[in-house]
């Protein structure tokens, strides 16, 4: 059995702080030859960026690939939207998902596996600023039992 050799280059860090995530979803991406030897080299950044539906296709919107220094005049705009390669029955039911209020799709991380760009999407509802708060409370009190254990382990009190 093979082993699947995955780089991760980009991660939505903001992405679980401010909103649930409900399901995700790896998807392909349309690119030209400069965008993925930036991809290739790390310089891309999906902190800003969303999906968004539009003519019956989903789009990766903001973006950010920095343009390839060896390209030259041959680069691309660095926040062009970006097709993703969905099967249609994908496309239709995310679409309608997102329909939904307070629902959005966004990408979590962005990674190379067998030397192709893939993207991590999910179905996000929006957090509360309330709900943001117990989530941080909740990480707290996990760090500190944590740290506690450590503690007790190696003796200290």
């Amino acid at each position: 059995m093979k082993q699947e050799s995955v780089k991760v280059v980009s991660s939505n860090r903001k992405a679980h702080h401010e909103y649930f995530i409900e399901d995700t979803l790896e998807a392909g991406i349309v690119l030209t030859g400069t965008e993925i030897k930036s991809i290739r080299a790390g310089h891309v950044s999906i902190q800003e960026s969303f999906v968004a539906y539009a003519s019956g296709e989903l789009w990766i919107q903001g973006m950010h690939i920095s343009a390839y220094d060896p390209g030259h005049g041959e680069n691309h705009e660095p926040l062009r939207p970006r097709k993703l390669l969905m099967h249609d029955s994908e496309i239709i039911r995310w679409s309608e998902r997102a329909q939904q209020r307070g629902y959005t799709i966004i990408p979590l991380r962005l990674y190379l596996k067998h030397g192709r760009a893939k993207v991590e999407i999910g179905l996000g509802k929006g957090k509360k600023l309330y709900d943001k708060r117990q989530s941080i409370a909740q990480k707290d009190a996990r760090r500190n039992v944590e740290r506690a254990i450590g503690d007790h382990q190696r003796g200290r009190r």
